[in-house]
């Protein structure tokens, strides 16, 4: 369960706090959040190439910076607040490979071995990140749902208890999606 924590409440209550016009508690949110957030850096970028130039507390930064900037969300819990923080990393990490491959155009993808990618995370990693999220904008046009739940599996790292919760799903429905979005996926990587 995603409100497990026992800082849980907490977290929700200053993210009301904040939504609701109080821009000390996002500063005030920072200590509860930030082991959580490094270790899901941490976790992505040990998904990367090897030799990877972006650092963990650098992704932490930037993309608590971005969730600063999302002043308009109404936020919900805990759970929201990370799978939020789960988007703006992607983008990060989505941006940084754009930038660092701008020169670099035209390699042939590398094989991408979904249940070891999605499933326990590596020293190195067979995902092009921007081959990976170029898939799973095209998912979002087909399946909504089913791009969501690879973000909140992948990104975010949640498991699948913790991301039918997240997107008020069932266990069941969240397995036959999950199923389906890894097939789709694998698919459209090693075409």
């Amino acid at each position: 369960m995603i409100e497990s924590r026992p800082d849980s409440h907490r977290v929700t209550a200053l993210l009301h706090e904040w939504t609701g016009g109080r821009p000390a508690a996002m500063d005030e949110l920072l200590p509860y959040v930030y082991d959580e957030l490094h270790r899901r850096a941490a976790r992505y970028l040990r998904r990367e190439r090897i030799n990877h130039t972006l650092q963990t507390t650098a992704l932490v930064h930037e993309a608590y910076l971005k969730l600063v900037d999302q002043a308009s969300v109404d936020w919900k819990d805990r759970g929201h607040f990370f799978a939020v923080a789960a988007q703006a990393m992607r983008r990060i990490l989505v941006d940084h490979a754009k930038h660092k491959h701008r020169a670099k155009r035209g390699g042939a993808a590398a094989d991408l071995q979904l249940d070891d990618e999605f499933e326990a995370p590596r020293v190195e990693s067979n995902v092009d990140i921007e081959a990976l999220d170029e898939a799973l904008s095209r998912l979002a046009v087909i399946d909504p749902q089913q791009e969501r739940l690879v973000e909140l599996r992948y990104f975010a790292g949640l498991s699948l208890e913790q991301t039918a919760e997240a997107m008020n799903i069932s266990r069941a429905t969240a397995a036959r999606e999950w199923q389906m979005a890894k097939a789709w996926l694998h698919r459209e990587l090693t075409r």
